[in-house]
This record gives structure tokens, C-alpha cells and sequence, in this order.
């Protein structure tokens, strides 16, 4: 009988943590199925499991309208949007190694949501499709600036944040002057300002579908690049990597996510912050493992505060974009704190 030599000592702490991961998909993955359950379950009229499950699959069950009219389309616009800031921020965060990186905090969503109010009140733009595309002409304008009045390549993760924080006080003053100045644009639009994801149907998913789902192929494949990023450029183009080429195709999916989130559901702010924090404590910063973690936790964040807003707000209820600032506002200020040796 011959003699086997044992795995290299490295191999298995590398596999258990590779099944380790594996096995967190999975988990989040199931936690987003209870949480997407729990979307269309509450409401007005709280549906039990039994009643979601025929409401869904029994065209002459009572529930069906209700299901499949109301409560699935604002559900699927939930996992859209999460994925789509969640994904966004995991990119952004790499991308300019700026741990404080968020679509909401460093004013793309800012820019998104401006591009959208001119479009609508100012160039009469109705459709859904026509304001998609002037949020990511918003959205990659917003990004181009911060950058530039960050520093450029000089930019630090302060002054990022610094010159993100003001741009998006300007744009947000801008677009609630808008509509203080027409009481038509107010009415019409005041829920979409704060993010929201009541009045969703199926054609708003339709249409928002395909431009998140091109970020999410774009931001999944620049994955192994920005990792070899990491170590700087002179490293990354050892590795293989194109530098130019992988920052371009990075704001191209950081644009195509927050502009399609953004003109379906209004501004969210801090989804893209918290989700690659937490998601980075269990998968390291490898964007291999992150980026999937993040499009499944993102959404799990955002539709499970909007069920507790429809929870709080009884009878009515608190808007989605009102909730995840409330949740995110605590653990954006702990994270500053946690980082006061942060250069400036």
C-alpha cells in the first residue's frame, strides 16, 4: 500500500472557508426568501403563509388581485433596487478604497434624483424609460464631479465624503425648491423623493430590469480585477488587469445600478453603506465572495424596513427611503467614529 502524502497545510483552512461562504449564500439566500415571503404577506390586511402561497398560484383564489396587482410587483422592485445599491456601494467602495463610499452619500443618487425632477417637470420626459436614462446622465455626472472636487487622484476617503455630503445638499435643495414651487410637481412626486417603493407595478420592473440587470453582469465582472486593484496599478497590470479599463467599466455598472434604482424608486440612502460592512466582516475583501453577499443582503435590508415600516405606520405607513435612513443614520455615525484616525 502506498504512501499518501497529506494536503499542504494551507489547502484546508482555504476549502473550509470557501464551503464556509458557500453555506453563508445559501443561509442569506433563504433569509431573503422569508423576507420577500413577509413583503407580500403584510399589509393593510395581513395574509397568512397559506393565503400568500394561493394568492400567488390560484388564479380564482380571493387574494390573487391584491398578490399579484399590489404587494409581488412592490416586492420584485425591492429585490431590484437592494441588489442594485448593494452592488453599487460594494463597487464604489472598492473602486475609490473609500470605506465611507455610498450612492446616497456621496450624492450619486442625488444627481440621479435632480436629472429625473428636471426630466419630468421641465422636459415633460413621463415614461419610466426616459427618466432611467436621464438619472445616469445625472447619476455619472455627480460621479465625475465628486471625484473632481475630491481631489482627483489625490482624492482621500475624507475628502470624498466632504465633497459628496455638499453636492448632495445642493441637489436635494435644488429638487425640493422644484416642487415647494409647483404644487402639481409636490403632490405628484412628493413620496418618490423620500424613496419609496409604494405604487410599484409590473411595468416599472419591466423597464428597470434590464438596466439593473446589465450593472449587476458589468459590476460581477470586474470583480477579479478590482481585487488585483487593491495592490495598486503597477501590480494590477502584472496581474493582467487594465487599470482605465476596469475604473470605466466600474462606473459604468456604479451608473446603470443607481440610475435605473433611483428613477424607479426615488433616493435610498445608506443601503449601499451598511450591507458591504457587514458583508465585509464575513467574506474579507475579496469582491468575488462580497458582491454576491451584497445582492442578496442589500435587498433583505430594504424590503425588510419597508415591512417595518408598514408595521410602525399602521394604518398607513412609513416610507421605505424614511426607514433605511433612520436604521443606517446610528451605524453611519459609529463608522465614523470607529475611523477618526481617517486622513484628511
Amino acid at each position: 500500500m502506498g504512501f499518501r502524502a497529506p494536503p499542504a497545510p494551507r489547502e484546508r483552512p482555504a476549502r473550509g472557508r470557501a464551503a464556509l461562504r458557500g453555506a453563508g449564500l445559501i443561509g442569506a439566500a433563504a433569509v431573503l426568501i422569508a423576507v420577500a415571503a413577509a413583503s407580500i404577506a403584510v399589509g393593510a390586511r395581513p395574509l397568512g403563509l397559506g393565503e400568500v402561497w394561493y394568492g400567488l398560484s390560484d388564479p380564482a383564489s380571493a387574494h390573487y388581485a391584491v398578490v399579484h396587482e399590489m404587494r409581488l410587483p412592490r416586492t420584485l422592485l425591492g429585490l431590484l433596487a437592494g441588489a442594485a445599491l448593494g452592488l453599487a456601494g460594494g463597487v464604489m467602495q472598492a473602486l475609490t478604497r473609500n470605506p465611507l463610499a455610498d450612492p446616497g452619500l456621496l450624492g450619486i443618487n442625488a444627481g440621479a434624483s435632480a436629472a429625473v425632477v428636471t426630466s419630468t417637470l421641465f422636459l415633460g420626459i413621463g415614461g419610466l424609460t426616459g427618466q432611467i436614462w436621464f438619472a445616469m446622465l445625472g447619476a455619472a455626472a455627480v460621479s465625475v464631479l465628486v471625484y473632481a472636487v475630491g481631489g482627483g487622484r489625490g482624492a482621500t476617503p475624507a475628502r470624498l465624503a466632504l465633497a459628496g455630503a455638499a453636492l448632495n445638499a445642493a441637489l436635494f435643495s435644488y429638487v425640493n425648491a422644484v416642487m415647494l414651487l409647483d404644487a402639481a410637481a409636490l403632490e405628484k412626486m412628493r413620496f418618490w423623493t423620500v424613496g419609496s417603493l409604494a405604487g410599484a407595478d409590473h411595468s416599472t420592473v419591466v423597464r428597470a430590469l434590464p438596466f439593473v440587470a446589465a450593472g449587476l453582469l458589468i459590476a460581477l465582472a470586474t470583480a477579479r480585477p478590482l481585487n488585483a486593484m487593491a495592490l495598486g496599478d503597477d501590480s494590477a497590470r502584472a496581474l493582467g488587469a487594465h487599470p482605465a479599463l476596469v475604473r470605466a467599466a466600474a462606473i459604468v455598472a456604479i451608473t446603470l445600478l443607481c440610475g435605473a434604482a433611483t428613477a424607479a424608486c426615488g433616493p435610498f440612502v445608506f443601503v449601499g453603506l451598511i450591507v458591504p460592512h457587514l458583508v465585509r466582516g464575513l467574506t474579507g475583501p475579496d469582491l468575488r465572495w462580497l458582491l454576491p453577499y451584497c445582492a442578496l443582503l442589500a435587498p433583505v435590508l430594504l424590503l425588510g424596513s419597508d415591512v417595518l415600516g408598514r408595521v410602525l405606520g399602521r394604518p398607513g405607513e412609513l416610507q421605505v427611503g424614511v426607514m433605511t435612513a433612520v436604521l443606517g443614520g446610528p451605524v453611519f455615525l459609529w463608522l465614523v467614529v470607529r475611523r477618526k484616525g481617517i486622513r484628511t
